[in-house]
């Protein structure tokens, strides 16, 4: 249960060192472009970053009639302050159709207040939504010792700002791969190359309407 649940304690929070930043160099414009802006967990740690979940997703919308493309601006250790601080510009260098936000696993883990990363993640949605982009909400849960208070608080963060500004939502990004030993790697924080299909399949789902 320890190595299952070690997994909550990535996002960069211990590994902010490590990998750095993978945002995509930029492409030629497509007809729609998907932004991601997440964590370690979208920015393909230890593993090539072919393998990661954004760049299945770049192929997977490369096939789509007419093309589109993922681009990954995501940072292993990012926080929603960080995030935030950084969308504009790249809102402004890519101009997405869709914008992918997955974000507070760091805040939750350093204690941060939840009202902090509620106005951190409302923020980014409004400064999306302000420009007709639409929004996909990536959730993200806690162990277990943060207590019942603050992890239901964290999980309603995304479930409430979904509700009410209208976003789509994927409720736990590592549904059905966190908790499975052969799913995850040794550090028991990240998902192997191989679970990272399912994840972009729990993703797709939410993703898919927006591109209509």
């Amino acid at each position: 249960m320890r190595r299952c649940l070690g997994w909550m304690m990535c996002c960069g929070l211990l590994l902010g060192g490590i990998g750095g930043a993978v945002a995509q160099s930029a492409k030629t414009p497509a007809v729609r472009t998907v932004l991601v802006l997440g964590d370690s967990l979208s920015a393909a740690h230890n593993i090539p970053i072919e393998s990661g979940w954004v760049s299945l997703l770049d192929a997977r919308l490369s096939n789509m009639v007419p093309k589109a493309a993922a681009v990954n601006a995501s940072i292993s250790g990012e926080t929603s302050l960080s995030g935030r601080n950084r969308l504009p510009a790249l809102l402004q260098k890519y101009h997405p159709s869709v914008l992918v936000i997955e974000l507070g696993a760091n805040d939750g883990l350093q204690g941060l207040p939840l009202s902090a990363l509620r106005d951190n993640l409302s923020a980014m949605i409004d400064a999306a939504q302000k420009v007709k982009i639409r929004v996909l909400l990536l959730g993200i849960e806690l162990p277990v010792n943060y207590g019942p208070q603050y992890r239901d608080g964290l999980r309603a963060i995304y479930a409430d700002l979904a509700r009410t500004k209208h976003t789509a939502l994927v409720p736990f990004l590592l549904e059905g791969v966190a908790l499975d030993p052969s799913k995850m790697q040794d550090d028991g924080l990240h998902p192997v190359a191989s679970a990272e299909p399912q994840v972009l399949d729990t993703v797709w789902p939410q993703l898919a309407p927006l591109l209509k």
